[in-house]
């Protein structure tokens, strides 16, 4: 007998088809670099784009705030500069005008001597004899003699008090214009702050009377909305009532009850003669609706307060992401740090076990043939 008249053993061949294809699976897994080496979790990873997502909202919103609080603290501090401004043009102008008009050259004690009028100004070289400009040269006025003394010094005193009384009002004129200026600039900064008091009070009084306006608004619609449910609620009540009312006192069901009772026992009825329930039964219904009523109320509350205390919860949690978040990026930032000089280190390592393999340990370099063993197959 030959080797192909021998039979086929069909169990066999199935095992040895379900190895090779095994061995296939298991080739394309682990020759495929990207599965082999980046192996990662997809849910984990979604997750985390999730939380990512959301801490970038939160940071969003919290930079937005901080914008917008900028914004208004740039605002007043334009204001205040404007103001600045404005005080120190308005002093300035003020100063000008004061030197204007109280400090002319004309009026200075000393512009007789660059006056440049002065030569017309002059006076002749001599008057007459008694001239007291006249030198000792001239023999019109010997050393010595000196017959207007007493009314030089007279003038001379004069001269010297009018100097005296000029420095002093001079001098009082000065304080007062000072005393004016100053008082001009803080009666002129006392208004620039009761105004930009007055808009800040307005602008508080107006923010107040918002929320004031919209918590008003609140109320009532919370108003309006419980009203509205009692009237809803009464409309029904009176509707079930006046139902029931008509059930028990129509024609229909004014027999006897007594005679829809079943001789099985007396929770059960004769369904053709039964005319509905008693007083007592449909006064039950009732107490027990009502039952039913505050227990769902009492429910609602309760799961009012739960939600509000989920919600604070909520709020303290947001509060410690936030801080853990800091802390995080805190050791995150040191960790790097760590993790840099770490690698750094072992880049030297590596970069000096590469020249060492390099040039000592693979001194030949191996050809196609010895590479061609590898990877033929998945053991």
């Amino acid at each position: 007998m030959y080797k192909l008249d021998l039979p086929v053993d069909l169990e066999e061949a199935a095992v040895r088809q379900r190895r090779r294809n095994a061995e296939q699976q298991r080739q394309s897994r682990v020759f495929d670099a990207r599965v082999r080496t980046i192996g990662v979790d997809k849910e984990a990873l979604d997750v985390q784009i999730h939380d990512k997502k959301i801490q970038k909202e939160i940071e969003t919103k919290r930079q937005e705030a901080f914008d917008a609080q900028m914004v208004q603290s740039d605002k007043i501090l334009c204001l205040l500069d404007e103001r600045q401004k404005d005080d120190v043009r308005h002093l300035n102008q003020a100063i000008d005008q004061f030197r204007l008009q109280f400090q002319k050259r004309e009026d200075r004690r000393e512009y007789d001597l660059y006056d440049p009028m002065t030569l017309k100004k002059d006076l002749p070289p001599r008057l007459s004899d008694d001239d007291p400009r006249c030198t000792v040269s001239g023999v019109q006025r010997l050393l010595g003699e000196d017959l207007t003394e007493r009314i030089r010094k007279r003038e001379q005193q004069e001269q010297l008090r009018e100097w005296s009384l000029q420095q002093q009002q001079e001098w009082a004129e000065a304080l007062e214009d000072k005393r004016l200026a100053e008082s001009l600039y803080d009666k002129m900064r006392i208004e620039l702050d009761k105004k930009a008091v007055e808009l800040q009070k307005m602008e508080e009084q107006a923010k107040r009377e918002i929320c004031t306006y919209t918590k008003e608004f609140n109320r009532a619609q919370a108003e309006e909305s419980l009203q509205r449910r009692k009237l809803e609620k009464q409309h029904q009540e009176e509707d079930n009532s006046v139902e029931v009312t008509n059930n028990m006192e129509g024609d229909l069901l004014s027999e006897n009850p007594a005679q829809a009772i079943s001789a099985f026992g007396p929770h059960r009825v004769i369904t053709d003669r039964w005319k509905g329930m008693s007083p007592e039964q449909l006064k039950e219904v009732m107490d027990v609706q009502q039952q039913q009523l505050q227990e769902k109320m009492r429910l609602k509350e309760e799961e009012r307060q739960r939600q509000a205390e989920w919600d604070r919860r909520r709020v303290q949690e947001a509060r410690a992401m936030v801080l853990l978040e800091r802390q995080q990026k805190r050791q995150e930032k040191e960790l790097r740090k760590v993790q840099d000089h770490i690698n750094l280190q072992l880049a030297q390592a590596h970069k000096a076990q590469k020249n060492y393999l390099n040039q000592e340990v693979f001194s030949n370099t191996p050809t196609d043939q010895y590479f061609e063993q590898f990877n033929t197959t998945s053991r």
